[in-house]
């Protein structure tokens, strides 16, 4: 290999990354290298530099474009924080929901209690007068359908959707625009719909569920920009015309000033990078009691999980879309749009004025933005992870010490001992089933640095000693409660195998293996659903565990019967297994076997002719077994 030569194509290769050149740009430097003639070595390094060159540049390329979502989301809620006046707060959300969506419009919509009709409240990107000044009948358009749902809905095509009543006046203004797919909001405070936040193109488009989430948000912040307007303007109201109640007023405008510098101090936190739970120390403060958050399955984020159960007041919080009081708890779901994140959960004020009760709201829309923000960002690292995971997988040996770099580079250090779960859906009859595995396996991960992805039929799992109790129980404990925790993740029985925890490239892969024969064994000894190491499998884990030969084990046992069956096309190995299954009746293990009696009895004289007279005695009988089941193991009845 000529390094002299390859040199400034890998260079240039580095120079295009840099610079972030198109990826097109990439392959010319092969070319180029053909062109000048290269030796057929220094090519294929160029080759194999320009693959790695264009990975690295669609990760790269990946964390620039959700690096600019993240952005314009903090610009969001920074505008929100800044502004005061009310058109200039809704102006910037749907200016943001416009640049977030990437969409050619986007617009907001008010009910006209007077009038009772609806009317463009705000828009942006709009070019049609005759648009802008629309006014909706209550229940017409997509709009009407999102306020009389109260739920997101989008069209690829809103001319040929029949799913909302269409009317002439709408028609023409929508056509008048040229849109053609959009996308609804409701702005909803404390369960009522107050307005409908739209994102538009002039051409068909199908809009994500990432895409719905991060509108629902600002549709959130828009709400809380009414509610706070409206609780002024009644301020206002209140000063003008009860000058007798002045003390009243004082304290209610205290109270809203209160509820919007706390607002304001929670943006600020998840501005500045904060944790889950420094906005939940937060919160506490301000409302002088023991906020708990958890996870939408529960768990615990920061704080002392509640001991009561929660799943009727989430549920009712969620429907009514507001905090409620359960037992001596107050209980609000956090949410982006329809997508349950987490609860927020106050103990130690049983009773809330609605200045507080508000406060406690807004702060779970707060934590909502925070764990969407730290989702988007968990699942493109682990995304990246992954890729290490099943590099580490299919090729250990190829680059141990790049595999160890890489992995540091990315907050896992193979180094240092890892425990090895492998786990796979209980039935293993759909390949559905093992993406939810997969999508269960990242939430379990989620908030942890340990990794994920899937490697062949199975989802592996790469924890780190810092999270799993040492020794051999610790290994035992982690696969069952693993077990237990991907089930409910999923919806369904998962067996998880665990292999011996392991440091570096090479044994983390042989912990794998083991972890596998670990899932088969458990799936074989009808164990499915469960989750085990093999030193909890007894005689058969020690077999299954690395460095044990069990082909040798097996060929030693059943070789003379194997041999047989291969040479002469019998099946004395499956009547042996049979006969065992069916606790030595010959009966019953010739029914098993769908033929004579006879045969059976036949069969069972050449077992005894090859192996010997003492073939069922205890101890022999206890060893073929033994064989029989790693025998199948090792076999395709193994699966």
């Amino acid at each position: 290999m000529n390094d002299e030569s390859a040199a400034p194509a890998l260079r240039r290769l580095l120079d295009l990354l840099a610079s972030g050149a198109a990826t097109e740009d990439f392959a010319e430097v092969l070319a180029d290298a053909r062109r000048r003639g290269a030796p057929a070595g220094v090519l294929a390094e160029i080759d194999d530099a320009t693959w790695q060159a264009l990975r690295v540049h669609r990760t790269l390329r990946q964390h620039r474009r959700r690096e600019a979502e993240l952005t314009a989301l903090f610009d969001t809620a920074g505008d929100l924080a800044a502004s005061r006046e009310l058109d200039t707060v809704l102006q910037a959300i749907v200016r943001r929901a416009r640049m977030l969506l990437g969409t050619d419009t986007a617009y907001l919509t008010l009910p006209d209690e007077a009038a009772g009709d609806t009317y463009m409240r705000v828009t942006d990107g709009s070019v049609s007068v005759l648009f802008q000044t629309l006014r909706l009948s209550l229940g017409d358009g997509l709009g009407g359908l999102v306020a009389q749902t109260a739920r997101p809905y989008a069209t690829p095509d809103y001319r040929t959707d029949d799913r909302f009543r269409h009317t002439g006046t709408i028609d023409a203004g929508v056509l008048d625009e040229g849109l053609v797919a959009i996308i609804g909001v409701p702005l909803l405070l404390g369960g009522q719909v107050i307005g409908v936040l739209f994102a538009a193109d002039r051409s068909p488009r199908a809009f994500s569920p990432d895409e719905v989430a991060l509108l629902c948000t600002l549709a959130a912040h828009a709400a809380i920009a009414l509610d706070t307007a409206k609780a002024l303007a009644d301020t206002r109201a209140a000063l003008a015309e009860l000058n007798a109640a002045n003390e009243l007023v004082r304290a209610h405008s205290a109270a809203v000033q209160r509820a919007e510098q706390a607002h304001d101090r929670l943006t600020d936190l998840v501005l500045r990078g904060a944790e889950v739970p420094d906005v939940a120390a937060a919160v506490a403060h301000l409302l002088g009691g023991e906020i708990a958050v958890l996870d939408a399955e529960g768990e615990p984020l920061a704080g002392r999980a509640p001991v009561a159960e929660l799943a009727a007041a989430v549920a009712a919080s969620r429907t009514e879309g507001r905090s409620v009081r359960h037992e001596n708890l107050w209980v609000c779901a956090v949410l982006a749009g329809q997508d349950a994140l987490g609860t927020l959960v106050l103990r130690g004020r049983p009773d809330l004025d609605d200045a507080d009760r508000r406060l406690f709201e807004r702060a779970s829309v707060v934590t909502a933005l925070l764990l969407l923000l730290r989702r988007s960002v968990a699942e493109t690292e682990n995304r990246v992870r992954g890729e290490l995971l099943t590099d580490l997988l299919t090729a250990p040996e190829r680059d141990p010490a790049g595999l160890t770099a890489r992995g540091r580079r990315l907050g896992v250090d193979l180094a240092r001992p890892h425990l090895v779960l492998v786990a796979e859906p209980a039935d293993r009859t759909d390949g559905a089933e093992r993406e939810r595995l997969a999508g269960a396996a990242r939430r379990y991960l989620f908030g942890s640095r340990g990794v994920g992805a899937e490697h062949g039929e199975a989802v592996v799992l790469l924890v780190p000693e810092a999270e799993y109790a040492a020794g051999a129980e610790g290994a035992e404990e982690t696969a069952r409660q693993a077990a237990d925790r991907l089930a409910r993740l999923a919806g369904f029985p998962v067996t998880v195998g665990a292999g011996r925890p392991a440091a570096g490239p090479s044994a983390l892969a042989a912990s794998y293996a083991e972890g596998l024969r670990c899932v088969r064994a458990l799936r074989v000894l009808g164990r499915a659903g469960e989750g085990a190491s093999a030193r909890a499998l007894g005689f058969l884990g020690v077999l299954l565990g690395d460095g044990h030969d069990v082909d040798g084990f097996v060929g030693g046992v059943l070789g003379p019967l194997l041999d047989y069956d291969a040479r002469r096309g019998t099946e004395l190995v499956r009547t042996l297994r049979a006969y065992f299954d069916c606790g030595g009746s010959l009966t019953r293990a010739k029914d098993e076997l769908h033929v004579h009696v006879n045969t059976v009895v036949q069969r069972l004289d050449r077992v005894e002719a090859l192996l010997g007279k003492d073939w069922h005695e205890p101890e022999r009988s206890l060893e073929l077994q033994l064989a029989l089941r790693l025998q199948l193991l090792g076999g395709d009845g193994g699966h």
